[in-house]
């Protein structure tokens, strides 16, 4: 194989190809299941003009990362993020094959997203730029292509919006184009709540492994957004403890444990924000990743852990809410400290498996309950858990390579059954 160039370590597209390329060794296989899945098979970006409420019109940049395709249609979210960049959808994309390909869900992976700060436009322009959005990538989505899906900054009154554009464009109804949508149009029971709510089992899962009594977890929660604030939720009605927050605007810390309904209604009340919540102390994103407590959970960006943050580290797991929250000199250090990662394609893909559910719903036409949904979402996620558990205790390995193993594993399979990779042909050698 052609040796890869020394990776930038903050890069999302080259950090899932290292990611990839550990596990392809491990599992000793061929060069060209890397070199299929190393990179993703299409990708468009596109111009969308706006019309302004001052009249000017501005063209935004989009993008859309589809990776493969060999299980199902492609599956990712949409983010609204000036750091929005072609290497960041891309590298998502990736993660969301290995993601859903963990779980055993019949989809490849896809992402987009548009450069845009969406807190700094009104809500007319908002509308216009997502349905612009469905607009110009149409030709590559649809309910057995390419299934969108709310990511950073997008909810489901941004998929309502761009599910409306797609039935106008198609002349008709088409619920399973999108998921993360309201219910109304036909989302699912429990989608809001089901990426912390999976976040939470497998966190319940490595305490049992570890030999942790839940009941006296103690976390701290970086990022308190939908994710962060459902992990919060979750965590506290298991009987956990959640000691310390922080989002963009500033964190409280009390050791005695926080009131998160009572949080999560103060930051409604006070612009988006935790920061001032009566009874607490302030706490900074550095100072939340640096407390000695149970579980951390980073909820919030990518690269958050860096080498330097992984040196002071003091959890016994860090669960990882968010993709690619880790850097891999962070991690190689976290697994020198024999700190439990819980990590990203298995830990947040609560998400992704209840928009497979609201998928297969809208197909069918059958709707179910809520409990029914929480169920078969905590049966999917502690199946995954259990098959990465077992891949890290045969082989040795630390849960992230174990991960990429079961998943990569997966899609091998596929490859060879499609006919992509004959077993008759002479291996190719993998090499760094």
């Amino acid at each position: 194989m052609r040796a890869l160039a020394k990776l930038e370590l903050t890069n999302p597209f080259e950090i899932v190809r290292r990611q990839l390329l550990e596990a392809c060794e491990a599992l000793i296989l061929d060069e060209r299941v890397y070199e299929l899945l190393q990179s993703p098979h299409r990708v468009m970006e596109v111009g969308i003009p706006v019309r302004m409420d001052d009249g000017r019109i501005q063209t935004f940049r989009g993008y859309r990362a589809q990776h493969i395709d060999i299980l199902g249609p492609t599956k990712g979210g949409i983010r609204f993020h000036p750091d929005v960049s072609m290497d960041e959808v891309k590298g998502l994309s990736m993660w969301m094959t290995f993601k859903t390909s963990v779980l055993g869900l019949p989809y490849g992976g896809a992402k987009g997203g548009i450069v845009v700060d969406p807190f700094q436009i009104s809500h007319r322009e908002l509308e216009e730029l997502s349905r612009g959005y469905i607009r110009a990538l149409s030709p590559i989505l649809g309910p057995e292509r390419d299934i969108p899906a709310p990511d950073v900054n997008t909810n489901p009154q941004v998929m309502g919006w761009m599910l409306d554009e797609w039935d106008r464009l198609k002349g008709y109804n088409v619920p399973g184009f999108i998921t993360g949508k309201p219910m109304i149009l036909g989302g699912s029971a429990g989608r809001v709540e089901a990426t912390g709510r999976g976040v939470v089992f497998t966190i319940r899962e490595a305490c049992r492994r570890l030999g942790i009594d839940f009941k006296n977890v103690r976390a701290a929660v970086q990022g308190f957004g939908n994710v962060g604030s459902q992990t919060c939720l979750s965590l506290v009605a298991l009987g956990a403890r959640v000691v310390a927050v922080v989002d963009a605007k500033g964190g409280v810390y009390t050791p005695n444990g926080l009131d998160i309904p009572k949080l999560i209604e103060w930051s409604r009340e006070h612009g988006g924000t935790v920061a001032g919540f009566p009874g607490t102390e302030s706490i900074t994103s550095q100072e939340l990743l640096d407390l000695n407590v149970e579980v951390v959970v980073p909820a919030a960006l990518e690269n958050q852990v860096t080498a330097q943050v992984a040196r002071r580290f003091k959890g016994r797991i860090l669960a990882e809410a968010a993709n690619g929250p880790t850097t891999p000199e962070a991690d190689h250090i976290l697994q020198e400290k024999g700190v439990f990662v819980i990590p990203d394609i298995l830990c947040n893909a609560g998400g992704v498996t209840v928009s497979y559910f609201e998928w297969a719903q809208n197909l069918s036409g059958y709707y179910w309950s809520e409990q029914e949904v929480n169920d078969r979402l905590e049966q999917k996620m502690v199946a995954a858990f259990d098959n990465i558990y077992r891949m890290h205790e045969v082989h040795n390995v630390h849960m992230r390579t174990a991960a990429y193993m079961v998943s990569v594993s997966r899609l091998a399979e596929a490859l060879s059954a499609r006919g992509w990779i004959h077993e008759w042909e002479a291996p190719v050698k993998l090499h760094k």
